[in-house]
Parts: structure tokens; sequence; C-alpha cells
């Protein structure tokens, strides 16, 4: 059978690799299967369908029979909705001064959500109980808003990840002040391939109440979820995803992703290659003499420190981003399509420049 003619056309060079963002990947060819097989026909709009309505049974095989996901668009709109959903209007976030809902979200918990975020600093992108009283009081002053969430991301925006046990004792000391937890998982995946447990140990199991699902930065076109842990918790979840215009008419196609990825081991093979092609990267980039590598690489992201004439010849030959431009930081990111090759490519031009 002949493929559909179309008349677009292809705007950019496939053989083009980067290590800016794992957003720079496409989608993952079973991804696009999934859609096509999703396409064709008429499906209940607006999450009536058939597929939304399987996904519930894939997300519950992963986070517990109460569990419930809503698919968003994308991951500041899971971000903002989860928010909203654990939050009274006079509500606050505790999170990480790097946190992405702070730092990359342009406002949008604030803004939209009606939110204040209570930061603080972190030496590794992860809260403990200690950092968050550092803001977790005045809960009966009218002059503050009100601690009632606290938000935590795995993997952190530093590349770093949080154990089990440190999720737990979060979650203990949040709830005990009548707190509830809120998980961004964008790369939970990632995670959870790196400690080699699903993700219900570093999530509903450790007591989080909600969860940002990631799906973009794993190997999705489009789309994330909300998933909704406890129950309790939450209230008005379908109004506030369409209050938030985070509710697709044709959700289908986002929750055919979701289950491509989560059916059977998608999701782990993805985050699994990513954060091997970092480990390769790490270990490449420490032979190399006058880099510093700045945290420690437990997920799919290399932060390093290197001369500002380096970098700004390298981005010439590859794509990254400064983390801190000042200071001569630099983040580079694998994902699921990143190969040995890549990598090996990346690190020679890095050599080369280095040595000029």
């Amino acid at each position: 059978m002949n493929p559909p003619k179309t008349d677009a056309r292809r705007h950019h060079d496939p053989e083009v690799r980067g290590f800016a963002s794992d957003n720079y990947a496409g989608a993952h060819p079973e991804v696009l299967a999934a859609l096509a097989l999703a396409n064709g026909g008429h499906q209940v709009a607006y999450g009536e369908d058939a597929y939304t309505e399987n996904l519930q049974s894939v997300v519950r095989s992963h986070f517990g029979p109460t569990a419930e996901a809503f698919p968003v668009f994308n991951g500041t709109g899971a971000n903002v909705v989860a928010l909203q959903a654990v939050t009274d209007r006079w509500g606050a976030v505790i999170c990480a001064e790097s946190a992405h809902i702070h730092v990359d979200e342009c406002g949008a918990p604030e803004r939209v959500g009606g939110l204040k975020l209570l930061t603080v600093p972190t030496p590794d992108g992860k809260l403990t109980p200690e950092l968050i009283d550092r803001q977790a009081y005045g809960w009966d002053d009218e002059h503050r808003a009100m601690p009632q969430v606290v938000s935590i991301t795995q993997a952190t925006e530093l590349g770093t990840v949080y154990t089990p046990d440190e999720i737990r004792a979060l979650c203990d000391h949040a709830h005990a002040h009548g707190m509830k937890v809120h998980l961004d998982g964008s790369r939970l995946a990632n995670a959870a391939a790196t400690l080699d447990v699903p993700m219900r140990t570093l999530t509903n199991a450790a007591g989080v109440d909600i969860l940002s699902l990631g799906g973009t930065k794993n190997g999705a076109l489009f789309g994330e979820g909300v998933v909704v842990l406890n129950q309790d918790a939450v209230s008005h979840m379908k109004h506030l995803r369409k209050l938030s215009m985070q509710l697709a008419s044709k959700m289908r196609f986002v929750s055919v992703q979701l289950e491509a990825l989560l059916a059977r081991d998608l999701w782990l093979r993805n985050a699994r290659h990513a954060n091997e092609m970092a480990q390769r990267l790490a270990e490449g980039v420490r032979a190399v003499h006058g880099v510093e590598i700045l945290h420690p690489v437990q997920a799919n992201a290399v932060f390093a420190r290197l001369p500002h004439d380096v970098t700004e010849r390298l981005q010439k030959r590859f794509r990254f981003y400064f983390w801190d431009e000042a200071a001569g930081d630099v983040r580079w990111m694998c994902a699921f399509d990143t190969t040995e090759e890549d990598v090996d490519a990346f690190v020679a031009a890095l050599k080369e420049e280095m040595a000029r």
C-alpha cells in the first residue's frame, strides 16, 4: 500500500543532532503507530472516547486501583491544573528555587493558577523536610499565603533523583503539617529507570497525592497527564482542566500516546536508553581536561562547566543551552533517540574545541 500523499515538505535535516533538550527529539515510531491506529472513524470528543477510557486501566496498573488520569496538552498545563486541584485561592506551594514551576513556566502557576510559590534554595535541586520548614509556617496568619502543597520534581531540574525513602520522608512531613504533595514527573520515567523501581514506588506508594506525568520528553508527540493518586485530596478536576484550557477535543490522540508508552515497557526502554547515553556522555567528558561535571549524573542530563569561548564555538556544531552563562555552566540532555555515535561525535568535538 502506498503511503498517503501530502503537500507538506520536510524543512529540517534529520541527520542534525543536538543535546539541548529531550524535547528536541521526534516522536517514537511506536507512538506514531499508535496515533495511526487511533485515527479514522469517529470517536466521542472531550474524553468520552474508548482510548481515554482504556487509559484509566493502564494508568491504574502503574499507580494503583484508585488512580485517575486526566490527559492534558503540555507539562505547564499539567502542573497548573494539578496544583490548582490541591489548593485554595489563598494557598501557596513550597518548591525548590530551581523548580520548573518557578523558573521555566513564565509565571503560569502564579498568573494562571493564582498560586503563590514559596521557594527554597537547594544545593542539588532536592527538597528535604528541613528545607521545607523554611517556608512551612504561618497557616493562621492572614497576611501570608497559606502553605498547602509541597511540589517536588523527579528527576530534578539539576538531573538528580530522589530515592523512595526521601520522597516518603517528604510526604510524611508535609502531611503531618496538613499539606499535600505534588510531583512534577516530566522525567519520572528516567528516575524510575535509574533506581530500577516501578513508578508507583516513587509516587502513590511513597505518599504523593497528585502527579504530573510526562510523555513528550520520553517519546510522545504531544501530551502529558495529571494523575490523581489521592482522591480525597482533590475536587472538580474536570472543571479545572477545562478552565485552564487543557481539555483536548480530540483527546483520543493524547490518550493513545500515553497508552503506547505505558501499556508495556516503552516508557522504560526509552528512559533507560536516554540515561545510558547520559552516562556515556559523562564518561567521555570526564576524560577532557578543563571540563568540570557539576552534579551527579543520575538521569538523562549532564551539567558541566567549561570556558565561555569553548561553549560558543561548540554550540555552532551542536545545539545546547547555557544553564548559568555568567558562571559558564551548561546543560546537555540525552533523549530516547540519542545514539552512541551522537555522543562520541559530541565528545570528539568538545575535545577539539578545548584543545584550540
